[in-house]
């Protein structure tokens, strides 16, 4: 199954979602590191997406806050042929639906970086 593979600047904490194995990526002078998702949740917080499957739709939701300085900045949905992204914003809740496939769902925290769960 195919993953979802990001690099993150070190200095300015930009991520870049990589489409292709090319040359490495540098920003702020230097290169670019590979950031590994997380799937067991050892912090207090809530990270890693839970979901139900209703009406061959996946809805999935992260137990997390969401609050101004600390939040889920989006939830994404890897399939083997396809990667949707939903944008999430303080102040709502980490939710988004999508159509149900098997895959590999994600969730990217601010401060806790990437977390993921497969769905069978």
């Amino acid at each position: 199954m195919r993953e979802l593979k990001l690099k993150k600047c070190l200095e300015c904490n930009s991520l870049v979602n990589v489409m292709n194995n090319g040359e490495k990526l540098i920003c702020c002078g230097k290169e670019m590191v590979d950031v590994k998702a997380n799937s067991t949740d050892a912090a207090f917080e809530k990270h890693v997406p839970t979901y139900e499957i209703n009406n061959n739709k996946l809805e999935v939701s992260v137990n997390h806050v969401m609050e101004s300085d600390h939040y889920i900045e989006w939830i994404a949905f890897v399939t083997d042929n396809r990667e949707e992204f939903a944008y999430l914003e303080p102040g709502i809740d980490a939710k988004a639906e999508f159509k149900y496939n098997k895959g590999i769902l994600y969730a990217y925290c601010n401060k806790h970086g990437l977390w993921m769960q497969e769905v069978e």
